[in-house]
């Protein structure tokens, strides 16, 4: 017996006085009202507010052109002085074309790379779900262009694409967002800034559990 269904039994056996009719048995649908817009004051523009809360957690952010993404990449990863990079299988060729043309040597992840292979690794590029004006952050669903979670926590540079159109003002607009990919059983990686912890003296300490470089590019709407 799963987990699951020792906790129904359990619910169902507690309900077992409760007058025929009364007590559902098997799953009952529970109403998802996720979503509201505007919630946002007047007058506030989403993307501005979105670069302003990524940069207070502080990532570096860049908004580029829809056909300067690939050039920004490279120019982000060769600033940093990255030498190799993992890209997963569903990036846009022409970001792969370009870090291959740098010289910047691609790794891809099947079959799937060791957790010494990617601690080896200098960053990793990937796309995004969703991204939150209000929080500063962006969402993972971990779809083909942003690869499994392993690959987004381990490397010490994430660089992070993410289109104007996919930046959403709050969380239950997000959480909307993300009900298909929540559906399916997709796991779920919410990055605000990079990896960042205090030490007992309130010392900023990167890099302890993620990333300690996050670059996103805002791609604007072509």
């Amino acid at each position: 017996m799963s987990a699951r269904s020792e906790i129904l039994a359990r619910i169902r056996a507690g309900l077992s006085d409760v007058p025929a009719g009364s007590a559902p048995d098997g799953d009952v649908p529970v109403p998802w009202e996720y979503g509201r817009a505007g919630a946002l004051p007047a007058g506030v523009d989403v993307l501005e507010l979105f670069v302003e809360r990524c940069r207070d957690y502080k990532a570096v952010v860049e908004r580029v052109a829809a056909d300067g993404v690939p050039a920004a990449v490279v120019r982000h990863l060769t600033e940093a002085g990255v030498a190799s990079v993992v890209l997963p299988a569903g990036l846009d060729e022409a970001w792969r074309d370009a870090v291959v043309a740098a010289g910047v040597e691609v790794l891809g992840d099947e079959p799937l790379l060791s957790a010494a292979a990617l601690d080896a690794v200098g960053g990793v590029v990937t796309g995004a779900r969703v991204g939150i004006a209000e929080t500063g952050t962006i969402v993972l669903d971990h779809a083909p262009d942003q690869g499994r979670r392993a690959l987004t926590l381990v490397p010490d540079l994430h660089l992070c694409v993410i289109g104007a159109e996919q930046v959403v003002s709050d969380v239950p607009e997000a959480v909307a967002l993300l009900r298909a990919s929540i559906e399916a059983g997709r796991p779920l990686t919410w990055v605000s800034g990079p990896s960042a912890t205090s030490d007992i003296e309130l010392q900023r300490v990167e890099g302890v559990h993620g990333p300690r470089t996050l670059i996103i590019l805002l791609r604007e709407v072509s």
